[in-house]
């Protein structure tokens, strides 16, 4: 098999991965931890309060995933750019011993 043809089938399979997802569940919910155990706590005790309140509340479920999700990217993103830095790094200072 030809490697373009490998990618190719490669590419095919992680968008049918990534894609999947959104058509197997139209009109989901888009709840969280924080909701469900909103709920499990309000059933163990109808009468809690919480401590204190958000800064800022997102329009909806999906903007704040989205917030989550980029949180996450930048986090990633921070940490691989740093353990690639610091490969380059080493591998530099293994050149300059050589």
């Amino acid at each position: 098999m030809k490697p373009m043809a490998k990618n190719g089938i490669l590419i095919v399979i992680v968008a049918v991965l990534a894609f999947a997802p959104l058509f197997l569940v139209r009109n989901g919910e888009f709840a969280g931890a924080d909701d469900r155990a909103e709920k499990a706590i309000s059933t163990i005790d109808a009468n809690y309060k919480p401590w204190f309140k958000p800064l800022w509340e997102p329009p909806s479920g999906e903007v704040e995933s989205i917030l989550f999700a980029l949180q996450a990217a930048l986090g990633s993103g921070f940490v691989f750019y740093y353990l690639g830095y610091a490969k380059g790094k080493h591998s530099a200072s293994k050149k300059d011993q050589a």
